[in-house]
């Protein structure tokens, strides 16, 4: 039988073999050793590579289960550390990872790179997308969407991150619907200790401030390992009154043995803004571009934090096992003006959950299995300012799934199967005098995926596969938007069947061509939804948007992802997503009688997106890079209306870096062209159109040491 070329690279069971015969070899030679300074530092210093090196492949077990490999039958880009290092500048991770990835957009209220941040993926926005850190799950239970601006400047804590588009592979948390976005943190089994510092200005008032230590192994026998990172940022915003303080800190510890890891990770963030959730009309726009409508003390305040604990265990040469236990907890309030009336809402939720997954090679035969299981409660809570209670509910939501992946190498043929079951309950709580019973519902799925992965010659491999996936629907679909169940309006939104799960068919296929100074990988894909879950009208007071099902709806396109190194010190690369997507038949009642359209566009859904990349390396010291980003017009809501369109929008962004011994200079300009377009809108219940303007052009310094 021929071996694929990935079955013949080395297997990481040899790798580990190795890694504890140098742990165990240099040992004994330190014990018999002469007792010379340098030569007692150099083999201790071996001792410490090798016991990082084992660590840090023993500390990626749960990653490696969830993530899909590179010979997986899944459209996928991961962004390794340096791409991360060169985009980033503390900037919300959608707008970091918006054009690193094909099919991949997002947005801020703002006006700057800071604040509440969107991302979409293939036009579907993030209740759809799976979120996972270091394999934990993110996206909140109820509203299956994580708030990135709660983590202020995460990515300075992230090494890689992996974008799955489609149904992707099995993972932990709310399912993968439109793809999945897992990010890997820094290591903590670090060979040596050091540590960095950023100072960053920009325009409209952006500052920053960023730092990292870690201790690398030491401790008796260099088995323990400490890292922390800590961030804080502030700017004045684009738009008026739209100013934005936050922070975040990362603190990873571990102890690492031959065999076994004990790891403890916590995250915490905190965030602090005026609201800019509602766009500007085009005449508000044309003559003050500013424009914010919402007041200047309409605040937003929300802090959020996760503590987890993980053991992984290399079982054997061939077998890995990894059980990690966590807490996601987050709270906080945020104002709504309505004339004189001003209201504040609070939410406050914890969840708690346990994950464990299984890695076993053997052969030709690769295993991947995992369970995961959570249980959460959020209160809810809404008052007329200053001091009268509107409501005090409660959400409960239990979310358990198990999956098996399994993969063989046969010939030049490597096969794939995945599937995954997954139980879902919601429990409500209404407030005490809401004038309704508690009541609840619970959702069962099946998520089967299967693919096959051909070699095809040297550096050339093809792709298909074909998945399944359904998704309950979100506390606000059931809720029709509004955040509360009560005697008024238990009529209207009746019981929690009035939203059914939506379920989509993905089948993809793709090419990769890789060689010495260029790579291309192309797919293309077909996704068909049943009871598509879509938006049906505006934010709600809440600031919930309301969704109804809208029937069966289809995805279908091309994306394109590359790079050309053909000349010395240059690096040319860049993206294309090319789609045709279309609601089959959906009823509208925007405009007062309901109306029947069908084959209409789904909303916020561009036919064309691309992105192109330049990198030069001037100098040793000195490098330069910019990015053009190309997004083709969109609908702001789905009737295909001419007068509710997003126009299409070019974006330039550059940057300038100059790293000497330990110390680097980095210029970025945002925006150089000054597009004077918009990232996103919206349609209020009245028809008015409402846009939110593309980051401004800025410029951004930043200085960093590192020791």
């Amino acid at each position: 039988m021929k071996c694929l070329p990935w079955a013949r690279q080395a297997r990481p069971e040899r790798t580990r073999r190795g890694a504890r015969r140098a742990i165990a070899t240099t040992a004994t030679s330190l014990l018999l050793a002469p007792l010379g300074t340098a030569a007692l530092r150099a083999q201790v210093t071996d001792t410490t590579r090798a016991a990082a090196d084992s660590g840090r492949r023993i500390e990626g077990v749960l990653v490696t289960a969830i993530r899909a490999s590179d010979a997986a039958p899944i459209a996928q880009t991961t962004i390794p550390a340096a791409t991360i290092r060169q985009r980033q500048f503390g900037q919300d991770v959608p707008m970091l990872l918006a054009g690193a990835s094909p099919a991949l957009s997002a947005h801020t209220e703002t006006g700057t790179n800071w604040g509440y941040s969107y991302l979409r993926l293939r036009g579907m926005d993030q209740t759809r997308i799976n979120i996972t850190i270091d394999g934990i799950p993110l996206n909140d239970m109820e509203d299956q969407v994580l708030y990135f601006a709660n983590f202020a400047d995460l990515m300075s804590s992230v090494q890689s991150v992996q974008v799955q588009r489609g149904v992707g592979t099995s993972s932990a948390g709310t399912a993968s619907f439109a793809g999945s976005v897992n990010f890997e943190t820094m290591p903590v089994a670090q060979r040596e200790g050091g540590g960095s510092l950023q100072l960053q200005l920009g325009s409209f008032g952006a500052q920053r401030v960023s730092g990292a230590y870690r201790s690398g192994l030491t401790g008796p026998g260099d088995r323990f390992a400490v890292q922390a990172r800590a961030g804080v940022l502030r700017t004045n915003g684009y738009r008026d009154h739209s100013g934005v303080a936050g922070g975040s800190a990362l603190v990873g510890a571990g102890w690492f043995g031959d065999r076994d890891i004990f790891k403890l990770t916590a995250l915490a963030g905190v965030l602090s803004d005026t609201l800019s959730y509602v766009g500007a009309t085009l005449t508000e726009l044309a003559a003050n571009r500013r424009y914010n409508p919402l007041a200047p003390d309409e605040h937003d305040r929300f802090g959020q934090q996760m503590v987890a604990l993980a053991y992984t265990r290399l079982v054997s040469d061939v077998t890995s096992w990894n059980t990690t236990v966590y807490r996601n907890s987050a709270s906080g309030n945020y104002d709504w003006f309505d004339g004189n009336d001003r209201y504040r809402f609070n939410l406050a939720h914890a969840w708690y959950g346990v994950t464990s997954a299984v890695n076993h090679e053997r052969g030709s035969w690769r295993l991947n299995a995992g369970i995961n299981a959570n249980t959460y409660a959020r209160a809810h809570r809404g008052y007329l300012r200053p001091s009268t209670t509107l409501y005090d509910n409660t959400g409960r939501k239990r979310d358990a799934s198990a999956f098996v992946k399994l993969s063989l190498d046969a010939g030049r043929a490597r096969w794939f199967a995945d599937v995954q079951g997954r139980h879902a309950e919601f429990r409500y709580e209404p407030d005490a005098n809401a004038g309704v019973t508690e009541r609840s519902i619970d959702w069962n799925f099946l998520n089967p995926k299967g693919g096959v992965t051909l070699n095809l010659g040297r550096g050339v491999s093809a792709f298909a596969s074909y998945g399944a996936t359904s998704r309950e629907p979100a506390r606000s679909d059931l809720f029709a938007g509004d955040d509360d169940l009560s005697a008024y309006n238990v009529a209207d939104i009746g019981d929690f069947t009035r939203v059914r799960p939506e379920s989509v068919r993905d089948f993809e296929m793709g090419l990769s061509l890789v060689r010495a100074s260029y790579d291309v990988q192309a797919n293309v894909y077909s996704m068909d939804f049943r009871n598509d879950i879509a938006r049906i009208g505006p934010p709600t007071a809440s600031g919930a948007v309301a969704r109804r099902n809208v029937g069966a709806s289809y995805r279908r396109g091309v994306e394109l992802d590359g790079s050309w190194r053909g000349i010395p010190r240059l690096t040319l690369g860049g993206n294309l997503a090319w789609s045709t997507n279309r609601i089959r038949q959906f009823t509208d009642s925007s405009r007062g009688t309901p109306r029947v359209l069908r084959n209409v566009e789904p909303l916020l859904t561009p036919r064309l997106m691309t992105t192109q990349r330049a990198e030069f390396a001037v100098t040793r010291d000195l490098s330069l890079s910019a990015e053009g980003r190309y997004q083709s017009r969109a609908f702001l809501d789905n009737t295909s209306s001419a007068d509710r369109i997003l126009p299409a929008y070019y974006m330039l962004d550059a940057a300038a870096r100059l790293a000497r011994s330990r110390y680097a200079l980095t210029v970025r300009g945002v925006n150089l062209g000054d597009s004077q377009r918009y990232g996103s809108g919206s349609v209020s219940s009245s028809g008015t159109v409402r846009y939110f303007v593309l980051p401004a052009r800025s410029v951004f310094v930043t200085v960093e040491m590192s020791w």
